[in-house]
C-alpha cells in the first residue's frame, strides 16, 4: 500500500492520510471572522481527498494579524462562523486543523495582491510589536518592544485561542513559531537582544515558545494533537537561528507534548538567499525526525505523488504538507490515490480514472 494513504494516529485523533493542506493566508476576513470563501476553499480540499486541512494563520489577537484582513480567535463571535467549516471538513472524513499566530514585528501590512508594504494608522494598521525595536527590513516599521506584562498577555491570548479552537471543532492545533513572526523573533538572536528572561542565551530565547506550548497543552488536555511550524534556519551568516538551535528545540517541545514539527525555513533575515528548488527544505524535516526523534511533516516544492511518495518510504517526514499544489488543484490527493472509491458519490458516475 502506499505509504500516502496509510492513516496515522496522533494522540486521539487518526488522520486517513499523509497528503495534508499546509495553512495559506488568502487575506480574505473581516475583522478576523471567517465566511464562505473559508468555507469554500477549505471545504473543496476536505473533498478533494486531504487528510488534514488546515485553516489560515489565525491571529490571537488583533494587532498580531500580519494584515488587516486576517483570520483571528481572539473573541468568541469568531468561533460559530468555524463551526460550519470544520464540521463540513469533517464530514468529508478529513481532519479540520487551525494555526494559531502572532505577526509580531511583520504585522500591520497590505494585502500582497495590492504590492504589501506598510498599513498607516489611518487606513486601518496598527503599531507592530516585537522582542526588541529591530525592523526587519529597511523598509519595515519598527516595533515596538514589549514590556513583559505584554509578553504575559500574548501568552494568555494563545492558551485563549487555543481554547476556542476547540470549541469551534478543530482537532488539530499548530502553533505557528517561524517565518520571522513573533516566536520566531524571540528564538533568533539577530531579532532579540532583550537583556531580561525572554533574552540572550538559547534558553531565554526559546522561553516563549516553551510556554506557550506547555501552556496551550495544560489548557486542551492530552488528547488533541499540538504540532510547533518551525523555520528550521533562517539562512543567516552568521549567529542566527539555525538547524542545530532547531534540533535542541524540537528535543524541548517533544518533552513538553508537542507532537510534530512542521518544518519550514526563512523568512526572519530580509537579505536570505536560498536556493529553490524541488524538496528543498525536505532535508531539515529528516535531520528534525532523526536528531529529536519526533514525528515531522516536510514542506516545499513538493508536487508530485511520486516525490510525496520517495520522502515517506525514506523517512524524510512523516506527512507531506502542501499549499501552492493544492491551489492549483484541490482534488490532488484523490488523483494521486488512483481509487475511484475514495471520490465523492455525486461524482463517482462521471469520473474516468
Amino acid at each position: 500500500m502506499s505509504k500516502l494513504f496509510e492513516s496515522i494516529k496522533i494522540k486521539n485523533e487518526v488522520i486517513k492520510n499523509r497528503a495534508w493542506v499546509s495553512p495559506m493566508c488568502t487575506y480574505s476576513s473581516i475583522d478576523g471572522m471567517a465566511n464562505d470563501w473559508h468555507l469554500v476553499h477549505l471545504g473543496s480540499r476536505a473533498m478533494g481527498g486531504s487528510g488534514l486541512v488546515m485553516m489560515e494563520a489565525t491571529a490571537v489577537s488583533p494587532e498580531g494579524r500580519i494584515s488587516p484582513w486576517d483570520m483571528g480567535l481572539w473573541n468568541d463571535k469568531q468561533i460559530e462562523p468555524m463551526k460550519k467549516i470544520t464540521k463540513f471538513i469533517s464530514e468529508c472524513g478529513s481532519t479540520p486543523a487551525i494555526q494559531l499566530a502572532h505577526a509580531g514585528r511583520k504585522a500591520s501590512t497590505n494585502r500582497p495582491w495590492l504590492g504589501g508594504g506598510n498599513v498607516s494608522k489611518n487606513e486601518g494598521g496598527w503599531d507592530p510589536v516585537g522582542p526588541s525595536n529591530i525592523p526587519y527590513s529597511n523598509k519595515s516599521l519598527i516595533p515596538k518592544e514589549l514590556k513583559l506584562v505584554e509578553i504575559e498577555k500574548i501568552i494568555d491570548d494563545f492558551v485563549l485561542s487555543a481554547k476556542r479552537s476547540v470549541e469551534a471543532g478543530f482537532k488539530v492545533i499548530e502553533l505557528h513559531f517561524a517565518h520571522g513572526y513573533l516566536v520566531h523573533e524571540f528564538l533568533s538572536p539577530i531579532s532579540n537582544n532583550r537583556e531580561d528572561k525572554f533574552g540572550g542565551n538559547f534558553e531565554n530565547r526559546i522561553l516563549l515558545a516553551t510556554t506557550i506550548a506547555s501552556k496551550v497543552i495544560d489548557a486542551i488536555g492530552n488528547t488533541i494533537p499540538v504540532f510547533a511550524r518551525l523555520s528550521v534556519t533562517e539562512y543567516y551568516p552568521g549567529e542566527g537561528w539555525d538547524l542545530e538551535s532547531s534540533i535542541k528545540l524540537s528535543k524541548k517541545l517533544k518533552s513538553i507534548g508537542i507532537d510534530l514539527i512542521d518544518c519550514s525555513s526563512g523568512a526572519n533575515y530580509s537579505e536570505q538567499k536560498i536556493e529553490i528548488k524541488p524538496g528543498y527544505q525536505v532535508g531539515f524535516s529528516k535531520e528534525i525526525r532523526n536528531q529529536a526523534e519526533i514525528l515531522t511533516g516536510a514542506v516545499g516544492l513538493i508536487t508530485e505523488s511520486t516525490q510525496a511518495e520517495e520522502i515517506l518510504e525514506s523517512n524524510g517526514a512523516d506527512a507531506i504538507f502542501m499549499a501552492r499544489e493544492y491551489l492549483r488543484n484541490p482534488y490532488w490527493a484523490l488523483h494521486a490515490e488512483q481509487n475511484k472509491d475514495s471520490w465523492p458519490l455525486q461524482y463517482q458516475r462521471s469520473i474516468d480514472l
